[in-house]
């Protein structure tokens, strides 16, 4: 049986109050195996992005159950949660979300000092050179293109060595040839490191990349694939 590092049973969400309220995932039922690929796929609005916000704790179910390596997330405080996320889940995000007044690599290494990890500068230097960025360190993110910015988001999220990667849409704000290139990395250095890669994606030459796609509409899962039913089976 394949280890499972994501487990999601009956999961609801709505966003909101009030008139103004979404019933943003309705029942959803995951389970994603350890080192697997997994795209999720489906229009605007289905319910992806909250999917992966869900499984990196930043957004708490109202019904089901939510468990992310061995962990129960259900009742946790928020300081519990963020200390296992920066453990277990490594985020990328489109837009970067680097902190455009400190240079790559503190980009890298403070989140690293605040979770308390030693040597925090040298291994945020190792993991921007995984990434091709040795000579870029004391680079400005305003420095960067968009491609070596996305980069330096990927060394931060692969720094902690998380045993899940999660990627929103990470080559949404890049050009098709820059695009690849990061793809490329995303996927090489989650089969280095035996991780779980979950992309969120409108591409479906990215998502075919994937060893598997969950595709959503209307905040359900629409098409759960027998592939992963036959791998945890």
């Amino acid at each position: 049986m394949t280890e499972a590092v994501i487990e999601l049973d009956d999961v609801s969400l709505t966003l909101g109050q009030g008139a103004s309220s979404v019933h943003v995932l309705k029942g959803v039922s995951l389970k994603v195996g350890k080192g697997e690929t997994v795209g999720i796929v489906g229009p605007s609005g289905s319910g992806k992005s909250t999917l992966l916000m869900v499984l990196a704790g930043l957004e708490r179910v109202d019904a089901g159950t939510v468990a992310i390596a061995g962990t129960k997330l259900n009742g946790r405080s928020e300081d519990d949660i963020a200390a296992f996320r920066g453990r277990n889940v490594g985020i990328v995000f489109q837009s970067f979300h680097l902190i455009p007044n400190m240079t790559a690599l503190e980009n890298v290494a403070v989140p690293l000092e605040l979770a308390g990890h030693p040597d925090a500068f040298a291994l945020a230097a190792r993991e921007l050179a995984a990434v091709g960025l040795a000579e870029r360190v004391t680079h400005y993110p305003g420095e960067l293109s968009g491609g070596e910015q996305q980069r330096v988001a990927i060394a931060r999220a692969l720094a902690p060595s998380p045993a899940i990667l999660i990627a929103d849409e990470p080559t949404g704000n890049l050009d098709q040839a820059t695009g690849k290139h990061i793809a490329d990395l995303l996927f090489t250095k989650a089969s280095e490191r035996g991780m779980t890669l979950l992309l969120v994606t409108h591409d479906p030459i990215l998502a075919g990349r994937c060893g598997r796609q969950v595709a959503m509409r209307s905040g359900r899962i629409e098409q759960p694939t027998a592939v992963a039913e036959r791998a945890l089976a």
